[in-house]
């Protein structure tokens, strides 16, 4: 079969002082799709690229004038990043181990086989692909400010509407499931806008018991409550003139709701036990996992409230529809925990790569970066391979494969995921705790799931009294 060059390449410079074998060389890598030039001499070569660009150098060792070790030599110090390769006599392993030494790439003994020579080039042009696509990547990472980095249009379209009101004073609602990357896009609105130099202060409302949160807010006077041993200013005073990021802010209990809804309708807050309303002069950001309209619906969350927040709405996409953009941030990841725990491990393995894109992270970014951190500390070679993942992530296409019935079926997203949690169910007897676990997402997100299927249990099987009371632990 003979050997083609489909994929990306450059430009392949042959170098030899006899024509015959330079033309002949070069007509047979322009047959296979390579983009071949021929050269006479090294100096003609040298000449050739001081205006243009190649990938590939092909020299015969033994040339008047400059050799083709001094030619490897050369190359290696103006232009690294060239792959040069030697073509050396039959049995010539001495000289070949000097063109190594001297930089080369590969060599190859003539007479020159059309096959082994293409694939010595597709070799070398992929290298150099790999180099460039590395640097690429530190180029990324070192420019991002945030982990808010990549190229696929949903988070193209988040990054553009955070230059577009990061200037503003506007309230922002932040919408994107657990672990995408909400308060990475709250923290790069404030470092964007006129505030970057204020404070920036956050807090998770779901984490926060409910007695304490007002407190925690507003502040308090003294002798509020008990051990109130002195006045103290809440987040919102805090922040000062920079940004007060709430974060979960669905999870705030009702009644806290109608506070914060005063509070951004007056810029003013009233401590705990006092009398007087005090202004603040933060920016308001909240960000939220659930669906606020469907919370408002069920009375769960004020309606008046969301109007007052969903000022200006900016979605942050789930990993699983980022597609490239899952191994940009692997790489981050990477080189990141590389670095901190001094281990030489600066890639991934293609197989690896694989299962990384093929994977749904449930738990998204803040998955992926776990997942790599694991990697790398498991990690015994140069690069992650698969052995290197969890066993989750191996597994997942078998998995799949059950949940839609067919490794030849084409069913959409949506079903695919409804048939899996219904697999899941079943297998579980409708627990739907252990179903959760399994699954990796809390039971909550587990009921809207199901919500949002037209189910409030899968199968017959299903019931409510078939699970357990939930522990605190699970709860949790």
């Amino acid at each position: 079969m003979t050997i083609t060059r489909s994929g990306p390449g450059g430009a392949v410079l042959v170098v030899d002082d006899d024509p015959d074998t330079t033309d002949a060389i070069r007509d047979t890598l322009r047959r296979r799709g390579f983009d071949a030039h021929g050269f006479y001499s090294a100096d003609a070569c040298f000449e050739w690229l001081r205006t243009k660009e190649a990938a590939v150098v092909i020299s015969d060792v033994r040339m008047p004038g400059t050799t083709g070790i001094e030619l490897a030599a050369r190359l290696r110090e103006e232009s690294p990043a060239l792959r040069v390769i030697i073509l050396t006599g039959a049995g010539s392993l001495e000289i070949a181990v000097q063109a190594i030494r001297a930089g080369a790439f590969d060599y190859i003994a003539k007479p020159v086989e059309g096959d082994a020579l293409a694939l010595a080039v597709s070799r070398a042009l992929d290298h150099v692909a790999l180099e460039k696509e590395v640097k690429r990547l530190r180029t990324v990472v070192h420019e991002a400010s945030t982990l808010i980095i990549g190229d696929c249009p949903p988070i193209k379209t988040t990054m553009e509407m955070i230059s577009r009101v990061a200037d503003s004073d506007a309230t922002v609602l932040v919408l994107g499931e657990s672990g995408t990357g909400k308060e990475l896009v709250a923290r790069a609105l404030h470092d964007l806008g006129p505030r970057k130099d204020q404070p920036f202060v956050a807090v998770n409302c779901a984490a926060m018991p409910a007695a304490l949160l007002e407190s925690e807010l507003f502040g308090h006077v003294r002798g509020a409550f008990t051990d109130a041993k002195q006045a103290r200013h809440g987040l919102f005073m805090e922040a000062g003139a920079g940004t007060i990021f709430l974060d979960e802010v669905a999870e705030m209990p009702f009644d806290m709701q109608a506070k914060l809804l005063r509070a951004l309708q007056e810029r003013k807050v009233r401590p705990v036990g006092g009398d007087e309303e005090i202004p603040f002069q933060a920016r308001v950001i909240t960000a939220t996992n659930r669906d606020l309209e469907k919370e408002v619906r069920r009375k769960r969350f004020r309606e008046d409230l969301f109007y007052r927040i969903n000022v200006v709405a900016i979605p942050v996409p789930p990993l699983r529809v980022r597609g490239s953009d899952i191994l940009v941030l692997a790489q981050y990841f990477l080189q990141r925990s590389a670095a901190r725990n001094h281990k030489p491990v600066n890639g991934i393995s293609s197989a690896a790569a694989r299962l990384l894109m093929r994977y749904d992270w449930p738990g998204n970014v803040r998955e992926l970066e776990n997942c790599v951190e694991r990697a790398v500390a498991l990690c015994r070679l140069d690069e992650i391979t698969v052995d290197d993942l969890p066993q989750k992530i191996q597994t997942h296409g078998n998995e799949l494969a059950v949940a839609i019935g067919s490794p030849r079926a084409l069913i959409t997203l949506d079903e695919m995921e409804r048939r899996y949690i219904r697999h899941v169910l079943e297998l579980l007897r409708g627990n739907k705790t252990r179903a959760a676990r399994t699954l990796g997402i809390d039971r909550r997100s587990l009921y809207r799931r199901l919500e949002a299927f037209g189910q409030t249990a899968a199968p017959s099987v299903i019931s409510v009294e078939s699970e357990p009371a939930e522990t605190s632990s699970e709860r949790a």
